[in-house]
């Protein structure tokens, strides 16, 4: 079975003719995706600009020390949509990552694992790509998902708090190619989660940056720190100091 490719449809503000508008810390997280998702497969960034193409282009050329083998990268002013009639991928087989879908995601959602809880239900769908919406900086969260959910992808989620989009992308990928279940307490009785028999333990947590709170789940990289792209922590410090400098 071949490894799962990943979709980011761009869904900022970002009229086909404007200016690249990507601050330090969004670019980072679109980096880091590719990183998240590793060689192997193919990542692609999709509704963008050619101002942003151009600029994404150009970050993705660039390394991400320490981090090492970055998946392959598409980049496609056309939206994801287009390019899915354009090379023939069915739209049952795109998995759309959406916080309102009724079944979290799955060990076996790839055709990778298998898992008993979805397979007493009779729901075990093998799905070739995860479908992401490529949303920067909602806090709270503006259903921006929504104008994909309604194209018809079929749909998982990944628990109730927010993820930042690379982290949803890294997420994903340990659970559907590494079979890392989700394991969350929040999801606990409910339809479709996986059990304790189904793939291996994984763990997340909602770090806390000394007076920084951040509204979003991160993965654990141990046990008190966030798995973040390098140098994001400098931005969000470096931020945080200039917002008081104005309060």
């Amino acid at each position: 079975m071949p490894r799962p490719a990943y979709i980011v449809e761009h869904m900022e503000e970002d009229e086909p003719g404007a200016p690249a508008h990507f601050a330090p810390w969004a670019l980072l997280e679109y980096r880091h995706m590719l990183y998240h998702v590793g060689e192997g497969t193919t990542v692609y960034f999709t509704s963008l600009s050619q101002g942003s193409l151009r600029q994404l282009e150009e970050a993705f050329s660039q390394p991400l020390p320490p981090l090492t083998r970055p998946a392959r990268f598409e980049l496609h002013a056309q939206s994801v949509a287009s390019l899915a009639r354009e090379r023939g991928w069915a739209m049952e087989s795109i998995c759309l990552l959406d916080p309102k879908a009724p079944l979290p995601l799955s060990v076996c959602d790839a055709g990778l694992h298998e898992s008993s809880a979805r397979a007493a239900h009779g729901e075990a769908p093998t799905f070739t790509h995860f479908l992401f919406g490529g949303i920067l900086g909602d806090d709270p969260p503006r259903d921006r998902t929504a104008s994909l959910r309604e194209l018809g992808f079929p749909g998982r989620h990944l628990g109730r708090v927010q993820m930042s989009t690379d982290t949803a992308v890294g997420v994903t990928k340990r659970v559907v190619e590494d079979g890392l279940r989700l394991g969350l307490a929040e999801l606990e009785g409910e339809r479709g989660v996986d059990g304790p028999s189904d793939g291996t333990a994984s763990r997340y947590v909602v770090e806390r940056l000394t007076q920084v709170e951040l509204p979003y789940r991160y993965l654990a990289q141990d046990a008190t720190t966030p798995l973040m792209a390098p140098g994001m922590r400098t931005i969000i410090y470096r931020d945080f100091d200039r917002t008081l400098e104005f309060s």
